[in-house]
C-alpha cells in the first residue's frame, strides 16, 4: 500500500492537519517544520503534485474533513473511525480547522467553491438548518458528523437523553445536590447535556438553579480540556456545602477534575461523558459515545453519495450507555 499523510505525519511528529497545510502551501506552517514534512515526504516516496493533478480532473479520489478543534480528543476518537472505512480505499482524506469565531459557515463556503474534494464531512460544525440549506446550492456531496439534519446525511448522539441518563442515575442513588461541569456556554454539545440535567432533575421533583452549572476560565477547545476540569473542581470543593455528586461533561475535563480532587484530598462522586480509552485505565463512569462508529457510518455516508449510491437521506442517531466504573461509586 502507498505511504500517505498518515504515514508521514506520523513519521515527522506533527498532526495531520499540519501535513495536509503543507501540501497546500499554506502560510501558517514554521518553514523548519514544511521542510521536514517535504524531506519526509520525499523519503517516502509521497508526490504532493498528485493532488493537484486530481484537481484538473473532474474525479479527484479526495474528500474534506472540516473540524472546529482538531486536538480535541473527541476527533481523535472520531478520525479513527474515518481512517477505518479509508484504509483500504484509494481516497485520500483532508483536514481543515474551521475558527469558530471567524463566520463558520463563510469559511465552510469558500473551501467548498474551490472544488478541492469529492466531498465534504462536516463534523461538529453545527450550522443551523438554514444556514445548512445555503450549502445545497453549490451541489457537492456533504455528510454531517456529530450533527443532524433532515436534509443531508448525518450520523449524531443523543445528547439530551446522554445528560439525563447521567443524572438520572446520580439521583437514583441518592444525590440531590448535583452540579455539572460545563465548557463554553453556546457549545450545542454543553446545551443539550445541560437539558438532559434539567430532565432528570425535573422528573425526580427537585428544581433546577443556574449554581449548579459550573466551569473554569480555561475556554480552549470550548472548554473541552483538563484545566478548565481542574478549575471548575476547585470551585465545587469550594462550596458550602460541597454538593453530593457531579456530572462532568467529557472525559477529558473530568481528568483535570480529578487531579483537583486528589490536590485537596476530597472525593466527590463523578460521572463524565465520551469513555475514551484513558477512562478505562483512571476508573471513570461515563457515557459511552461510539465514537469510532460514528466517523467510520458518516464518512461512509459520504463516500456513498459520493458514489451516487444513496437514494435517501441517511440519518442515523446513536443512543447513549452509561458505564460504571469506581468514580461514582465513592
Amino acid at each position: 500500500m502507498p505511504p500517505n499523510i498518515y504515514d508521514i505525519a506520523k513519521k515527522a511528529g506533527v498532526s495531520i492537519a499540519t501535513v495536509s497545510r503543507v501540501f497546500n502551501n499554506t502560510n501558517n506552517v514554521k518553514e523548519s517544520t514544511r521542510q521536514k514534512v517535504l524531506t519526509i515526504a520525499e523519503e517516502m516516496g509521497y508526490h504532493p503534485q498528485a493532488y493537484a493533478q486530481r484537481l484538473a480532473s473532474k474525479k479527484k479520489n479526495s474528500i474534506m474533513m472540516l473540524v472546529p478543534v482538531m486536538s480535541n480528543y473527541f476527533f481523535t476518537e472520531i478520525l479513527k473511525g474515518t481512517q477505518g472505512i479509508l484504509k483500504n480505499q484509494e481516497i485520500e482524506l483532508n483536514i481543515v480547522n474551521i475558527n469558530q469565531d471567524q463566520g463558520v459557515l463563510h469559511q465552510v463556503e469558500q473551501i467548498i467553491k474551490r472544488r478541492w474534494a469529492d466531498g465534504y464531512l462536516l463534523a461538529s460544525l453545527h450550522l443551523t438548518e438554514d444556514e445548512l440549506i445555503k450549502l445545497r446550492r453549490y451541489n457537492v456531496p456533504i455528510s454531517l458528523l456529530d450533527d443532524y439534519s433532515p436534509n443531508f446525511d448525518s450520523v449524531s448522539f443523543n445528547n439530551v437523553e446522554g445528560g439525563y441518563l447521567a443524572v438520572k442515575y446520580l439521583l437514583k442513588k441518592g444525590f440531590k445536590q448535583i452540579v455539572f461541569i460545563a465548557g463554553r456556554a453556546d457549545s450545542l454539545p454543553i446545551v443539550h447535556r445541560i437539558d438532559g440535567f434539567k430532565k432528570a432533575l425535573s422528573e425526580f421533583e427537585i428544581p433546577f438553579h443556574e449554581t449548579q452549572i459550573v466551569t473554569g476560565t480555561s475556554m480552549e477547545r470550548d472548554g473541552f480540556n483538563e484545566k478548565n476540569g481542574y478549575e471548575a473542581m476547585q470551585k465545587i470543593l469550594n462550596m458550602n456545602p460541597v454538593p453530593d455528586a457531579v456530572f462532568c461533561s467529557s472525559d477529558v475535563k473530568a481528568v483535570g477534575a480529578l487531579k483537583a480532587m486528589a490536590d485537596r484530598k476530597k472525593q466527590v462522586p463523578l460521572i463524565s461523558y465520551d469513555n475514551l480509552s484513558i477512562s478505562e485505565y483512571i476508573g471513570l463512569t461515563t457515557i459511552h459515545q461510539p465514537m469510532y462508529d460514528m466517523g467510520y457510518n458518516a464518512t461512509q455516508n459520504l463516500i456513498s453519495r459520493i458514489n451516487e449510491e444513496n437514494s435517501e437521506i441517511c440519518n442515523d442517531i446513536h443512543s447513549p450507555e452509561l458505564i460504571i466504573r469506581s468514580s461514582s461509586e465513592i
